[in-house]
């Protein structure tokens, strides 16, 4: 009895954020009237430079891409800095991210949405340390692009479009590996 009680408190006591390189990472996200969980959260690092934490949120936890690719309803991939970055710098990273995870086909299908990405980057300048930008999936719309809460630019229509910008992170050759491992739940 006492442990069964004890389980109880544990399951009602309320998610504590996760904590990644001195960054706290919120337990959940609200996108349009979807309430998403934390599925995973990491650091992205580049030569031994702390770059962004990252954090994947879902509708429901999934461990594996394929699951979180097929995955229906809204998400959000969000991106703390670590550092100042410029608008060209986002918009490479992006790009180089998609190249190495799509088909020449696939981009050539993409190619006008990912100018559009571009745009709304570019239109953004740069970002400071601390700012958090987030890459939000809203079904029936399309992928809307929020930095400090604020939506920027207009909404890029196509589930295909979310999908390839998944990958970024959790496709074959994803930005960092440790941190694919992390956005799947499964640590650093």
């Amino acid at each position: 009895m006492r442990r069964a009680l004890m389980v109880v408190a544990l399951l009602a006591a309320p998610a504590l954020a996760a904590e990644v390189a001195g960054v706290k990472v919120d337990d959940r996200a609200r996108v349009d009237a979807s309430e998403l969980v934390l599925n995973g959260a990491g650091l992205r690092t580049k030569y031994f430079l702390n770059v962004y934490v990252a954090g994947l949120y879902l509708v429901e936890k999934k461990v594996t891409p394929a699951d979180i690719l097929a995955l229906p309803g809204a998400k959000r991939i969000t991106m703390r800095l670590m550092r100042d970055v410029s608008a060209k710098q986002l918009t490479d990273a992006l790009e180089l991210g998609i190249r190495d995870n799509t088909s020449s086909a696939e981009r050539e299908t993409l190619s006008s949405r990912l100018s559009e990405l571009t745009a709304i980057m570019n239109a953004l300048q740069s970002a400071k340390k601390g700012d958090l930008i987030a890459l939000d999936w809203i079904p029936g719309s399309g992928t809307r692009i929020v930095l400090n809460g604020e939506p920027r630019g207009k909404v890029i229509a196509g589930e295909d479009f979310y999908r390839a910008l998944l990958r970024i992170w959790l496709g074959d050759e994803p930005a960092q590996e440790s941190l694919k491992k992390a956005l799947l739940g499964q640590g650093a």
